[in-house]
């Protein structure tokens, strides 16, 4: 059973700025920061360009499972996309055969982007139920996330 999920967010922001946090391991980095939707990240290969292999351990609580391992399969810095699969735990471990993240930074104009986020899965149809895992809610928090660090940071270069 193949899925498709997305959430868009306009942010008041360059896409530029936008996007030296989505296409980076900034991202992860404010994420543990945070600590709501991820308790931790480790780098287990890669600087962050394609071929990256990070485990995310989520907070205790979190339905389904506790971590998983993403990898980085592109990152496209003239289209501000970027693109990664779990390829081990977590979804994997509920019958999906597959489960993929796309980030896009979408120019509105100088001082404006959208902030475009879609999953894509596919799960085994005897653990089909286990399709209600896969939710929008988690990219639509770290957009949110995202939106409120940038605007707090763009606010702050003006203010010094």
């Amino acid at each position: 059973m193949f899925g498709q999920l997305s959430h868009e967010l306009e942010i008041n922001v360059p896409a530029s700025e936008a996007w030296e946090l989505y296409g980076t391991l900034r991202l992860a980095k404010l994420l543990q920061e945070d600590g709501t939707l991820i308790q931790k990240f480790e780098l287990t290969e890669g600087d962050g360009g394609i071929g990256t292999i990070l485990k995310l351990t989520f907070p205790p609580g979190t339905p389904g499972f506790s971590d998983y391992k993403e990898k980085f399969t592109k990152l496209d810095n003239e289209k501000r996309l970027k693109e990664a699969e779990v390829i081990e735990g977590g979804y994997l471990e509920l019958g999906f055969t597959f489960y993929h993240n796309r980030f896009e930074v979408i120019e509105m104009d100088n001082d404006s982007c959208i902030l475009r986020s879609t999953i894509e899965y596919d799960v085994k149809e005897e653990a089909a139920a286990n399709a209600s895992y896969a939710t929008i809610d988690t990219v639509a928090k770290l957009a949110e996330l995202a939106k409120n660090h940038l605007i707090k940071n763009k606010v702050s270069k003006y203010t010094h």
